[in-house]
């Protein structure tokens, strides 16, 4: 049997060397958008550590749309050559790099989820956090004690849209192979998908063909405006854990339409809308535990998806690919914990044991190391 997390795979013009992907996470600690040392550092480690894909974490489509003061966000011209420093880190080190682009909705004006994760109080504005008013489908927010949000009128939806333009479009302009757009955890697309925040009653809401319109007009408005061979992936949240709001069911529909607009995969993650976590989800967490949801979606819309979830080694990986539940891997936390992750799995599985994928200068010493380590079964 040839394993296939090593496998190379293309979408559109990008070749990936394997589908291991670097989930986006979130590290609230840009200064007005902007990269710096930190970002630069932090992502080229795990195109350094083997990863096939590494997405850029969430980044905001407007200075408004930021979750956080310390969100990343390509809103303004100036912030691109950060980016390009950053991407050319990740291809130095045989990577492709996406990046996941977002709005934070009823979730915005928070808290860095690192000193809190709730609602900007007093002691965080005195701190030098700057407090602004959300905007989402509703003026309803998020939870209790939480800002009210502005709800968006035909005009601040118009602009949204051409908010994500501009964004792909500098994203393209700094070297991103690949766009994500958001459309979990219930910041603002989710929001509109979601009847648990959407209470609208014009065309933005009300049925599910109304809730989906404004995610499905970004997607197409993207997918008309950048070149072809540029893949758009989409990230959703499969469901809300949540009696009466989003289900698995209309995640199906929603990645159908994806599909039919050109949308190229589905990465499928979950929750959002309740106040727990960085995803808010009220799941206990299992491994793999989202990757029915992967799966589903992959056999019911025919569109390639993206498993995440505590997927913690390579034999779980590649049993996930192998029963075709899902076409990549994104390894989150578990790549914070373990950055040469890819490498691991490698050697895990028998595809690298000596080391020959690693960057040379760490092989040499590493064959060395092993060979005086290994045990009698091979293993190190």
């Amino acid at each position: 049997m040839s394993l296939k997390l090593f496998e190379n795979c293309a979408f559109r013009g990008v070749e990936l060397r394997n589908r291991i992907v670097l989930s986006p996470m979130a590290m609230y600690i840009a200064d007005e958008g902007r990269v710096n040392q930190f970002h630069l550092t932090h992502y080229q480690k795990f195109a350094m550590g083997g990863m096939g894909l590494v997405v850029v974490e969430q980044t905001a489509v407007s200075r408004r749309g930021r979750i956080t003061n310390g969100c990343l966000g390509l809103w303004d011209d100036s912030q691109i050559e950060g980016m390009r420093q950053l991407v050319a880190g990740i291809h130095h080190f045989g990577a492709k790099a996406a990046i996941q682009i977002n709005h934070g909705g009823r979730k915005a004006s928070a808290q860095r989820a690192w000193r809190g994760n709730g609602v900007l109080n007093d002691e965080d504005v005195a701190a030098g956090e700057e407090r602004w008013t959300p905007e989402g489908p509703s003026d309803f927010p998020f939870a209790e004690g939480w800002p009210v949000p502005d709800q968006m009128s035909p005009e601040d939806i118009a602009r949204l849209r051409q908010d994500f333009i501009a964004t792909a479009r500098r994203a393209l302009k700094a070297g991103f192979d690949i766009i994500e757009i958001h459309m979990a955890h219930g910041y603002l697309l989710q929001s509109f998908l979601t009847p648990l925040a959407n209470r609208r009653t014009d065309a933005y809401g009300g049925s599910l063909e109304n809730r989906m319109r404004l995610p499905l007009e970004i997607a197409a408005d993207l997918r008309a405006d950048l070149p072809a061979e540029v893949p758009i992936f989409a990230r959703i949240s499969a469901t809300d854990w949540v009696d009466g709001g989003w289900t698995i069911a209309d995640s199906v529909v929603l990645a159908r339409e994806l599909k039919r607009i050109g949308l190229d995969l589905v990465d499928c993650s979950s929750g959002g809308n309740l106040l727990r976590g960085a995803t808010n989800s009220n799941l206990a967490r299992g491994p793999g535990y989202q990757v029915p949801f992967a799966r589903q979606v992959r056999e019911e819309a025919g569109i390639p998806t993206m498993a995440v979830g505590m997927i913690r080694n390579g034999a779980q990986a590649e049993e996930v690919l192998q029963e075709g539940k899902a076409d990549l891997i994104a390894i989150g936390r578990q790549a914070l914990y373990d950055p040469f992750w890819a490498y691991h799995a490698a050697q895990e599985l028998g595809v690298d044991k000596d080391f020959e994928s690693w960057p040379e200068p760490y092989g040499w010493w590493l064959q060395k190391w092993a060979a005086n380590v290994r045990a009698p079964d091979g293993r190190l």
